[in-house]
């Protein structure tokens, strides 16, 4: 479908970041990629979850400073899905989703019928088996450069972020001046690295969408948040502004329950993904008729590709042995607004307003903002 963006893996995607910090740094553990940044003796990247290039252009009265520093191609992609967990991962790894393994919000825990939920991490799963390679974080601070995260206290060895993080120092900072003072602490001697994550405009985009009040004012609070981190900073240390994903605002005419659809649950074992992008587990020699009947309801709603389609089309990048019963055997991407919900699955999804997770534009394109 035309609408729907590509991963860019191994030339523009999130992946690619830290090897490109880590070549401006002096400290390379990688093959050059598509992102090339200005050297420097110090890094500070900020992530800001939510914040898509499309959406940063599309309100950029409500963010001046990073609107400015977003010119023409300064974008990249996330990975498939577009989504925190995925992303998050693929950034502090530098690997596609198909060889970290976190394929999605919740996927299947290979050999159950249980879901991991990779932001609460709620399976009885190793992080270190899950995501077995080493992160880029650990193998920047390998090749010598002081690394350090900051981030929420309550994050300090999730499964999550041992999965993607793992490896560097740790500092736990719960407001916007604990974080920026702590970052200027981590940052002081080069060669450094310092990642800083918020997560604020994606909780505020999910609860109320992002054409609402609360969103525009959460958006100006994160220019301004990092406005002030550039002016703290050295001259001489750069302000990497990135995001995991961009977000849609799904209104309820363009919701899908799949248990009101009976043919859309013929078939199937176990529901998981997001109301964006589905991973169905289906039951033995069902994928045919299970890839047909979701094609045939749904329509143009969704590109409905089973497993090996998916992959063929370099979705999740490389796909390792381990990480190919995480994905679904059929996997369905919306298009335009739509959502694919589960009432009794995912009863909390129905009370969220934007979503992300799908290949459009507003949810892949991320910014590249260099300061």
């Amino acid at each position: 479908m035309s609408e729907l963006v590509e991963p860019a893996y191994g030339d523009r995607t999130l992946g690619d970041v830290l090897p490109a910090v880590a070549a401006a740094l002096g400290t390379p553990i990688g093959d050059p990629t598509g992102v090339t940044l200005p050297e420097a003796p110090g890094y500070v990247v900020f992530l800001v979850d939510g914040l898509g290039a499309e959406l940063l252009r599309r309100h950029a009265h409500a963010a001046p400073f990073l609107a400015s520093l977003l010119e023409e191609g300064e974008t990249a992609t996330a990975g498939v899905p577009s989504t925190t967990a995925t992303s998050l991962t693929s950034l502090g790894t530098a690997l596609p989703p198909g060889s970290h393994g976190l394929v999605g919000f919740t996927s299947r825990v290979p050999g159950t019928d249980q879901l991991l939920n990779a932001l609460l991490w709620d399976a009885d799963v190793d992080p270190v088996a899950w995501q077995p390679h080493p992160t880029a974080f650990a193998r920047i601070a390998s090749a010598g450069a002081t690394v350090t995260t900051v981030n929420k206290r309550e994050f300090r060895g999730s499964g999550l972020t041992v999965a993607s993080q793992r490896g560097v120092d740790y500092v736990g900072a719960d407001r916007v001046g604990e974080r920026i003072a702590a970052v200027l602490a981590a940052s002081a001697t080069g060669p450094s690295l310092t990642y800083m994550y918020d997560a604020d405009l994606d909780w505020t985009g999910h609860r109320f969408g992002v054409a609402s009040t609360p969103w525009l004012q959460q958006l100006g609070m994160v220019d301004a948040e990092a406005e002030q981190l550039r002016d703290a900073l050295p001259a001489q240390t750069r302000l990497l502004v990135v995001a995991d994903h961009g977000m849609v605002d799904s209104p309820p005419e363009s919701r899908i329950d799949i248990d009101d659809h009976a043919e859309l649950r013929d078939g199937l074992a176990l529901v998981g993904g997001e109301a964006r992008f589905r991973h169905l587990y289906v039951q033995r020699g069902a994928v045919d008729d299970v890839a047909a009947s979701w094609r045939e309801t749904l329509g143009e709603r969704a590109e409905v590709l089973t497993r090996d389609e998916a992959i063929a089309r370099g979705w999740f990048g490389a796909v390792e042995p381990a990480v190919r019963p995480r994905l679904g055997d059929v996997v369905v991407a919306a298009t335009g607004d739509t959502a694919v919900l589960s009432s009794s699955s995912f009863p909390y999804e129905a009370t969220l307003v934007g979503l992300h997770g799908s290949l459009t534009p507003a949810e892949m394109l991320i910014p590249l903002l260099v300061c």
